[in-house]
């Protein structure tokens, strides 16, 4: 992949270029929607399938991860307040449970080695590790919402937006036939034309997108999305220095020689009628929000030998008191990440000098 200036101003007009731009970010947000259920016939659209169209537009590169290749690890611990207790009955969220984490902070794309730059969108992947060997597993992404709501529609996508062998760069006429057949898109469409790379992961909101469902003590539902609010404000201008491809690893290391990040947990409850399966559609401002208590990140390590390289973000691994919804992108996510996992799994056992050098986020 070339390299571009790191220093952005918002993406450029060009049609080719915005094409790629946003099939590389939507490739990134969720790394493979395979389904485990309901296989399209005749030609089933497996995770195998869906992770090699994720291959094919990020390149070989073995032992890494088909998408989020590029990332860093970082530990540290939730801390709850107790708000959250009355919703659900998961034992990180009674008041004064400390919980350990283990997370990643990664670039969507399949390139380990692309310029930080080179997409508008970072992402967060969290495992919490309750004390009675329970986990919750999350993956998380600096945006609003998702442009398709069904694994179908993102595999399509995928081919739609894959850059030409000859030019390096989408079709924009195969790319703007997807998007135009596909209204759903819209609005993320809107919002990725305007977005700009963040000089920082420290300031970032992440979002689940997908929602998901509380229980409560008493067998009450509750349906939320939820997100991770930074307490540390933006520095400067917000861009990085001229020619710096990898400004987000460093900044993060400089940040914590000073101290601790820190991050809300913000769980937004639905209010009836609000779409629950479906990740292209935001739910309007002014719905309910708890926050449930502050994550705190108080250490990082190259994905190489972090505690994150084995973890698979898998989003579906949940614990009590916290239930998938019946949005068709989580089971296909669940799909897609095990295949992966598994893939870079066997290269690194397998190709000569491979020592283990990506995590799989899925």
């Amino acid at each position: 992949m070339a390299q571009e200036p790191a220093k952005t101003s918002g993406p450029p007009a060009h049609a080719g270029w915005r094409w790629a731009l946003i099939g590389l970010a939507v490739a990134g947000v969720a790394a493979a929607f395979g389904y485990v259920g309901g296989w399209l016939a005749p030609h089933r659209l497996t995770p195998s399938r869906l992770v090699d169209t994720l291959q094919a537009s990020g390149g070989e590169h073995p032992g890494f991860r088909r998408n989020h290749a590029k990332g860093v690890c970082v530990a540290g611990r939730f801390e709850s307040n107790g708000a959250l207790a009355r919703y659900s009955a998961a034992t990180l969220f009674a008041a004064g449970a400390t919980t350990s984490v283990v997370g990643r902070l990664a670039i969507p794309g399949g390139n380990p080695y692309a310029p930080d730059s080179s997409v508008p969108i970072r992402s967060f992947a969290l495992r919490f590790d309750l004390p009675d060997g329970e986990q919750w597993r999350t993956g998380m992404n600096a945006m609003p919402l998702f442009p398709v709501s069904t694994p179908q529609a993102f595999y399509e996508m995928q081919l739609a937006t894959r850059p030409d062998p000859a030019t390096g760069k989408p079709d924009p006429a195969r790319a703007k036939a997807f998007f135009t057949s596909h209204p759903e898109t819209a609005a993320f469409l809107g919002w990725i034309k305007k977005a700009k790379p963040s000089a920082s992961y420290a300031t970032e909101t992440y979002r689940s997108i997908n929602a998901f469902y509380l229980r409560d003590a008493g067998g009450q539902r509750h349906a939320v999305r939820w997100m991770v609010v930074p307490e540390q404000p933006p520095e400067g201008d917000g861009g990085p220095a001229a020619g710096d491809t990898d400004y987000l690893a460093a900044d993060l290391s400089k940040r914590l020689a000073a101290g601790p990040l820190r991050w809300h947990l913000q769980m937004v409850l639905a209010a009836p009628g609000d779409p629950v399966d479906d990740a292209t559609r935001a739910w309007p401002d002014g719905r309910q929000m708890v926050d449930a208590g502050t994550l705190v990140i108080d250490g990082t390590q190259p994905q190489a030998d972090g505690p994150c390289r084995d973890v698979n973000y898998d989003p579906t691994i949940l614990p009590r008191g916290i239930e998938v919804s019946g949005d068709p992108l989580l089971a296909a996510r669940s799909a897609a990440y095990a295949d992966s996992y598994l893939r870079r799994t066997s290269e690194e056992a397998h190709v000569p000098g491979t020592a283990r050098p990506g995590e799989d986020k899925r």
